[in-house]
């Protein structure tokens, strides 16, 4: 077979990077961040983006030693040592549930936004609960609709958010953004409880790094996708924030779906359906993905001795149906636990754990790896890897206790998987792989 075939070119990489990006966030958070911030929630969004492309730029520069799939967790074991590795590598597995539960709730959320008889806790739990079954079922019988379900999310998220910009410029008001903030005054803390709520809809960017050994020319095409990827998507919920607001004003505030309800403030119930179609398409379809690809995660990790063994079963269909299950399980009882809010704050924060060591790596990896060649080096020497854990530091400490608890606890309640890790390790029982040829 053709290698060159099988590579992404520069803009199959930009169009990754989007649709690994634009998902339940930019539809669902803008009401969110103007009860926080007011106005303010646009200079949010933009520190948000800042801080996302450097710990992208970061991914670019650490993905490229590695010619084996496994990202963050790769990175950690071979800067920081077995331990994180492990700790990264399990905590992926649970990031990857918290984001699953809050898609399925955000889906649920904006279907009860459009459809009031569908609203309340009792129906979000219900709806998110055939969410994560239906999914996990179609799964595991080995349905596969991946390539037209990839084109369905791109065109269904973006064609929406283009023409509720497209039309709703033209029916800005610009008296509702002043005062720039809430009462016109500014509330001690509010900055950084909307940077990490608006940082949810950020994430996802670490997949356009990932991947960077299915690329074409890695060297050229990455660092320069990844600058374009975040330019345009900051752009794209730039413009959706700033029509939300220009369009409902301090209603803002107080709606349960901003993109929906301000198009029909434009247009009427045409909009509103509109939007809520191609935002449930867009959810739908990420909520499937989620359900692809997080059992085959904790497969992996299980295939390395990380996790139990169990967990790598496979059935006729070479679906990985424990993991599956387990999976659905672990989503279904986050989704439960919370709101839309709530989880995609706490999928931000959990986040982190993935970002930071990749960060940190960036560092050890110019010192004890100096000899190697690499496919590409961040500009500007340490100054973007040091801003990136810096900021990162900043937003982990503003955040709320909770989140914190939820979003980090797993490191503690993981260690003792990690001493049965190490006893199987140490008698030879883990396959070792060779993560660089």
């Amino acid at each position: 077979m053709d290698s060159q075939k099988e590579k992404f070119g520069f803009w199959s990489i930009v169009l990754l990077g989007i649709n690994a990006i634009v998902g339940t966030g930019i539809f669902l958070l803008p009401n969110k961040a103007y009860s926080i911030i007011g106005s303010a929630s646009l200079g949010v969004l933009l520190f948000d983006a800042l801080l996302a492309g450097c710990i992208a730029l970061c991914f670019a520069e650490v993905a490229g030693f590695f010619s084996r799939n496994g990202g963050p967790y790769l990175y950690a074991k071979h800067a920081l040592g077995d331990f994180w590795g492990f700790e990264v590598g399990v905590l992926k597995w649970i990031v990857i549930m918290i984001a699953w539960a809050a898609m399925s709730v955000g889906f649920a959320t904006a279907l009860g936004a459009a459809f009031p008889a569908l609203g309340g806790d009792t129906n979000k739990d219900i709806i998110a609960t055939i969410i994560i079954v239906l999914l996990t079922v179609l799964n595991i019988l080995g349905v596969n609709v991946s390539k037209i379900l990839n084109n369905l999310i791109t065109v269904s998220k973006l064609v929406p958010l283009f023409v509720f910009i497209a039309v709703g410029l033209f029916f800005l008001n610009g008296s509702n953004f002043t005062p720039l903030f809430p009462n016109d005054t500014y509330v001690e803390g509010s900055f950084a409880q909307a940077a990490v709520l608006l940082f949810f809809a950020y994430t996802g960017f670490e997949a356009i790094a990932v991947s960077a050994e299915d690329m074409d020319n890695p060297k050229r095409n990455l660092p320069r996708a990844i600058i374009t990827v975040m330019i345009i998507v900051s752009v794209l919920y730039m413009a959706v924030l700033a029509v939300s607001i220009g369009v409902l004003g301090p209603e803002l505030a107080n709606t349960k779906a901003p993109v929906q309800d301000a198009f029909n403030a434009i247009i009427g119930p045409v909009g509103l359906y509109f939007v809520l179609a191609g935002t449930l398409l867009s959810m739908g379809g990420i909520n499937f993905a989620q359900a692809y690809f997080a059992p085959r995660v904790a497969t992996a990790l299980a295939e390395d001795g990380m996790l139990p063994a169990a967990l790598a079963k496979r059935n006729k269909n070479n679906i990985p149906y424990v993991a599956a299950i387990i999976t659905a399980l672990g989503s279904l009882a986050l989704a439960w636990s919370g709101s839309f809010t709530t989880l995609a704050a706490i999928s931000a924060v959990s986040r982190f754990t993935q970002y930071l060591p990749t960060c940190i790596a960036v560092i050890i990896f110019r010192r004890k790896w100096a000899h190697k060649e690499r496919s590409y080096t961040i500009p500007g020497g340490y100054t973007i890897p040091i801003i990136a854990i810096a900021t990162s530091l900043w937003i982990l400490a503003q955040a709320q206790v909770h989140q914190l608890l939820w979003g980090l606890g797993g490191c503690i309640v993981i260690i003792p998987l990690y001493f049965l890790y190490l006893r199987k390790k140490r008698a030879g029982l883990i396959k070792e792989h060779d993560d660089f040829n």
